[in-house]
């Protein structure tokens, strides 16, 4: 595990070369096809050396769950073990790790006419306007959530009109959680957080060199997206569309793309905090990948719990 630009792609491919593992990604922007330089999907040569489970799974209009990852997950894994070989979990997206570990509440699926609907009403009344009648319904959530946080205050009053019942009384249902495994948790945090955001923002300069801005004109060219769909939320993504779209220069686009993702590396290390039993290393060390694997295969044999910071 690790924040964007930790490295966690070199550390896995590097592991792959020494250990009977097989990767699967746990990142929720790589499941799009077609999405690669903003992505920084792995290149054709990374995944000939390390194949990984679970890219290029949905378009780029398509939605992609925490849910629906956890059912993935799971029967890649126990395709992997039954190979007699071992899963290497590696992305940022720490939602997904939790959903995977720890199981999701039981909540409705998503009813794309309900959608339609709420969609209509918000286009009519404003998103405030529905915050407000969340407020109503399931004041716990609202409580949460920003007036103007589209995504979630639809969720919310969809799993209400759904159920009758309110989104935070769902969420405290208790949860079945099956996973069968042992994980060791290893995370690649930054011994020096701005070392990591030159990093970030070289990484997004390389990205615009190599066509950033070009495949996002594909991508409005072959498909009927919008600002709203999950991929185009994607850091990068929506800072190239508003440039195209007129509302930002070239250098305000820079700036915004990597202000945000810093902020995605800021949210990213806050769940990492929160997580237990996690062995960190620092990304920028000299010889990270060997100190990662040393450790793996000290433990990989080992009973009992790992972890230390």
């Amino acid at each position: 595990m690790g924040p964007t630009a930790s490295g966690k792609t070199a550390v896995a491919v590097a592991l792959a070369r020494r250990l009977p593992v097989e990767i699967v990604s746990v990142d929720s922007s790589l499941v799009y096809r077609h999405m690669n330089i903003g992505t920084a999907k792995p290149d054709a040569e990374t995944l000939k050396a390390a194949p990984h489970h679970l890219i290029d799974l949905v378009e780029p209009y398509e939605a992609y769950s925490a849910g629906r990852f956890r059912d993935d997950a799971l029967t890649v894994m126990r395709e992997i073990t039954e190979r007699g070989r071992i899963p290497l979990l590696v992305g940022g997206t720490m939602l997904y790790f939790k959903a995977l570990r720890e199981g999701l509440a039981e909540l409705p699926r998503a009813d794309p006419a309900l959608r339609l609907v709420i969609d209509n009403m918000a286009a009519e009344r404003g998103w405030p306007a529905l915050h407000e009648e969340l407020g109503r319904v399931d004041p716990e959530t609202a409580a949460r959530l920003s007036p103007n946080d589209a995504q979630r205050i639809q969720r919310a009053l969809e799993v209400y009109y759904l159920t009758e019942r309110p989104l935070s009384a769902l969420l405290k249902k208790p949860k079945y959680v099956y996973f069968p495994y042992r994980p060791i948790a290893v995370a690649l945090v930054p011994g020096d957080r701005e070392r990591l955001h030159k990093r970030i923002a070289d990484r997004f300069e390389a990205m615009l060199e190599q066509g950033l801005i070009g495949e996002v004109r594909w991508l409005r060219r072959h498909y009927a997206l919008d600002l709203s769909m999950p991929s185009m939320r994607c850091v990068g993504y929506r800072q190239v569309w508003k440039y195209l779209e007129g509302e930002y220069t070239l250098e305000v686009m820079r700036e915004r793309a990597v202000a945000a993702t810093r902020q995605l590396a800021k949210r990213q290390l806050t769940w990492l905090r929160a997580m237990k039993d996690v062995t960190e290393f620092d990304c920028f060390a000299e010889r990270v990948a060997e100190e990662v694997l040393a450790y793996l295969e000290a433990v990989i044999d080992a009973p009992g719990e790992q972890g230390h910071r």
